[in-house]
């Protein structure tokens, strides 16, 4: 195969110098293989979604100097490339859990998992879930046609130790039941969560590798098990450093971290960003994936 790399923007917010400098990267990784780039537009989150999101991104993308062969504004053989119009493959899969009993239905919230487990918890990972609604496999099965809105939850291995092999930061491992729990996979307002989506996506799309931030480092050992548990081919990933302000906070759309719509406003050049980025990564090498 050859590289088959992707953007995977959100139009929840306007793009700021995050998102910006990890695109930036998987456009040079993909470039620099030759290989393809698609642009895929991860709207599945209903209530933050909107249009003019979704335009400003692709303005924001062409001023940064991207380019992209497949995306929902170019076609392409993998389309559609908009995630709210792919819920059927989405369905699918989570069909194919169902019927390997790999999980179940779960009424907690995540206010629910932090009381039950008697501590704050700080940051946007949800704690490790303490098996509240956790039946024993037979009762998973009983109660798979529960007709009652609930999340859905993957039932973890308790104790396997997981590991990857990162292009950005080498070795990672984490143990499933100790470092993260069961996780949702299906939402209760009828919808896939990150984790199933973006699996489901980069098997369909045929990626090959996935550039990303650093905090979605957690996310890859979760798509692990459900690419293993779906017979899915895995991606190679590469998890950027993440871009952060003057007090070390990683920059967020929830934040109100500064566009890249007002940095143009501003008189920011997209070329002086790039050059920045080049020197960053030109002083500490970044290894390209080996040829197919």
């Amino acid at each position: 195969m050859h590289y088959r790399g992707r953007l995977a923007p959100s139009p929840t917010g306007y793009l700021h110098l995050g998102h910006a400098r990890t695109f930036w990267i998987a456009h040079e990784r993909a470039k620099a293989r030759s290989g393809a780039l698609l642009l895929r537009n991860d709207d599945l989150d209903a209530g933050r979604s909107r249009p003019e999101f979704v335009r400003a991104m692709l303005e924001d993308l062409r001023w940064l100097g991207l380019h992209w062969s497949e995306g929902p504004d170019v076609g392409g053989p993998f389309g559609p490339y908009d995630q709210s119009a792919r819920l059927p493959l989405y369905r699918q899969a989570f069909e194919a859990l169902r019927q390997a009993g790999a999980i179940y239905p779960c009424s907690c919230s995540r206010q629910d998992v932090v009381r039950a487990l008697s501590a704050p918890h700080v940051g946007e990972e949800e704690p490790v879930y303490p098996g509240t609604c956790r039946p024993r496999h037979d009762d998973a099965l009983r109660n798979m046609e529960s007709s009652k809105p609930r999340h859905w939850r993957f039932r973890v291995p308790d104790g396997e130790r997981l590991g990857f092999e990162d292009g950005a930061v080498g070795r990672c491992e984490q143990v499933s039941g100790a470092d993260f729990g069961d996780f949702i996979v299906w939402r209760k307002d009828d919808l896939p969560s990150y984790q199933l989506a973006c699996i489901v996506d980069d098997a369909a799309m045929g990626i090959t590798e996935v550039v990303r931030g650093a905090d979605l480092i957690a996310s890859t050992f979760r798509q692990i098990l459900l690419a293993r548990t779906l017979s899915l081919p895995l991606p190679s990933f590469f998890h950027c450093p993440l871009v952060t302000d003057s007090q070390g906070t990683r920059l967020s759309k929830r934040d109100g971290a500064t566009s890249l719509r007002a940095l143009r406003a501003q008189g920011c050049r997209a070329e002086d960003l790039r050059a920045g980025w080049r020197r960053d990564i030109t002083s500490t090498p970044v290894p390209l994936p080996p040829s197919e």
